[in-house]
């Protein structure tokens, strides 16, 4: 909550002002009460049409006054928790942005979603709530019980029981609902990760003939998530009529007792009718902070939520004092002694790795899986760090670069194509968005994906849906790799980026790749000794140590590993 104050300082002169208008608003409705007591007293008692008319415009005025003021502190209150809201949004994202595959292995994409959305609007409904009454309904109590107490000192102990009243059945509707708001979240986060893995594997849902199962999973999910809600809303539905109960019982008591002292001519009955609005107006003080205190316990876990995400440092950073690239590396990419092990595992995937990969040659890796390949390649643009040695570009550790400088000189390629929503056009720009419409699309020619790309009425227009859920895996393949060319780096990184070409086109690709970053520096994983073979440096994994180095004619004479995977994918005429 400390941190959401530190967002509030922004609008502070917002809350202020906001603050100065309950006060006007409050002073106005506690006078209606008085106003009223007087034209009874002094008006319709005494026949005064005149008096009565004089004080019904003063009424008119404050309540007009009184119903601006609420107004503009609702508009106030909404524009603050907007702005509150929108600012943890983009600092939610900006960290985000900035975690390191460790902190993604930390929190779920779903839960990080949750934080974003649902979390953030637990938030903002607090802070309306309580910029508009937490001001507002302690001055409305408090200078409901002194108004109260100045008509009649004798019926005091009727506010006492209502107050007793109240408090008792807060404190019932606390111990009832507050171990079940905790619940909720955690719950909102289980039924987005079901949805998610249901809208991303619906093809194999589909293969499966899994529906059934998935939709009992999530109709575990969401009706445990409706229950709760259900149990929080009826308890809390309880609480108006309740309030409601107690407020016309201390109505009748207020009416029977000042009854009496009204024809004992202790009261006159103007008075009584005021005293019975003020006692309403304590009530309704306290149905608004019980509904506010009701408020803060689930924003609470709203907000530590949300504080995790932006608390957790990066484990990722630039080095304090980084080492400055005034011109493009030259791409020689060494591994000393390295080994990494995965946050909370017991034994290390990469062990002792050493190697160097120079300009002008093209270096691959290949193993079995989990052999420790793409956890190898990852350690470069370092979404993880190595747990000891050094990962080096042109004899500089990179973790003495910035990361703007270490990434600015790479181009990866997923083993996964990852494009977004736009146009063909839009995700090649990603790389570079000043690129010229020539650079694409000798980029898309070495890529071989402009084959595909002519045969869309739209060209490079092409819409891409969310995902590129409307191209092949191919496709997908090829356009990243154009868009890793269009940055025209120093390093690439292919992560088994070429598993879902067709042969000719793996061919094709690589003449063109080879001929258009001769002097480039290229890392290939792949699965597919013909993708390979023809590389100036293979590198054999097996359970994360190297088992072979050479070139494919060296390896088929000293490696067994390497033997073995040629010769399941080769004939004896290809492997010779």
């Amino acid at each position: 909550m400390t941190r959401l104050i530190i967002y509030m300082k922004p609008y502070t002169r917002l809350i202020l002002f906001a603050v100065l208008l309950l006060f006007i608003q409050a002073t106005c409705d506690l006078a209606l009460p008085d106003y009223m007591s007087d034209i009874v007293n002094k008006g319709i008692m005494n026949g005064d049409s005149g008096y009565i008319f004089k004080i019904g415009m003063k009424m008119l005025g404050v309540a007009l006054l009184g119903m601006t003021c609420s107004t503009a502190v609702g508009l106030l209150a909404s524009r603050t928790a907007a702005g509150v809201s929108k600012d943890l949004r983009a600092n939610i994202f900006e960290k985000v942005e900035s975690f390191s595959n460790r902190e993604f292995d930390r929190f779920s994409a779903s839960s990080l979603i949750t934080r974003t959305t649902n979390d953030i609007t637990q938030i903002q409904m607090l802070l309306v709530m309580m910029i508009r009454l937490v001001i507002y309904a302690p001055i409305l109590g408090v200078g409901g019980v002194i108004h109260a107490l100045a008509k009649s000192k004798s019926m005091s102990w009727i506010i006492g029981v209502a107050v007793v009243m109240l408090l008792g059945l807060i404190l019932v509707m606390f111990t009832l609902a507050m171990p079940k708001f905790k619940k909720i979240q955690t719950m909102i986060d289980k039924l987005n990760l079901v949805v998610r893995e249901n809208l991303a594997g619906m093809l194999v849902i589909r293969a499966f003939r899994t529906q059934r199962f998935e939709e009992k999973r999530f109709d575990q999910a969401n009706r445990e998530l409706t229950d709760t809600n259900l149990y929080v809303n009826r308890v809390m539905s309880g609480m108006m009529p309740a309030m409601m109960l107690i407020m016309n019982l201390i109505t009748v008591l207020v009416v029977w007792v000042g009854s009496k002292q009204v024809s004992a001519l202790q009261m006159d009955v103007g008075d009584m009718m005021a005293y019975i609005q003020y006692v309403m107006q304590i009530i309704m003080a306290f149905l608004m902070m019980s509904m506010m205190f009701i408020q803060i316990p689930r924003s609470s876990v709203s907000a530590v939520r949300i504080a995790e995400v932006l608390e957790t440092e990066p484990s990722i950073t630039n080095h304090p004092h980084p080492v400055e690239l005034k011109e493009r590396v030259q791409g020689a990419v060494a591994f000393k002694d390295v080994t990494f092990t995965y946050p909370g595992a017991e034994k290390p995937v990469l062990h002792r790795i050493n190697f160097t990969a120079y300009p002008g040659q093209t270096t691959a890796f290949i193993g079995s899986t989990g052999s420790g390949k793409s956890t190898l390649i990852n350690l470069i643009p370092r979404f993880y760090d190595p747990t000891e040695g050094e990962v080096l570009i042109d004899g500089i550790d990179i973790k003495k670069l910035t990361l703007h400088d270490l990434r600015q000189n790479l181009g990866y390629v997923p083993q996964k194509g990852i494009l977004f929503s736009g146009t063909i056009q839009s995700n090649l720009r990603y790389a570079d968005e000043n690129a010229a419409e020539s650079e694409m699309l000798k980029a898309a020619e070495i890529a071989q994906a402009m084959e595909f790309i002519e045969s869309k009425p739209e060209g490079f227009h092409t819409l891409i849906s969310q995902g590129g859920s409307n191209v092949s895996g191919g496709q997908k393949q090829r356009l990243s790799i154009a868009r890793a060319l269009l940055k025209s780096p120093q390093i690439f990184i292919f992560d088994d980026s070429f598993s879902a070409l067709d042969f000719k086109t793996d061919a094709n690709l690589r003449a063109a790749l080879k001929e258009q970053t001769a002097s480039s520096t290229i890392l290939i994983v792949a699965q597919r000794i013909s993708t390979i073979m023809n590389a100036d440096q293979i590198i054999v994994l097996e359970q994360g140590r190297i088992v072979g180095q050479g070139t494919h004619r060296e390896l088929l004479d000293t490696c067994e590993v390497y033997r073995e995977i040629a010769v399941s994918q080769l004939s004896k005429e290809e492997l010779n």
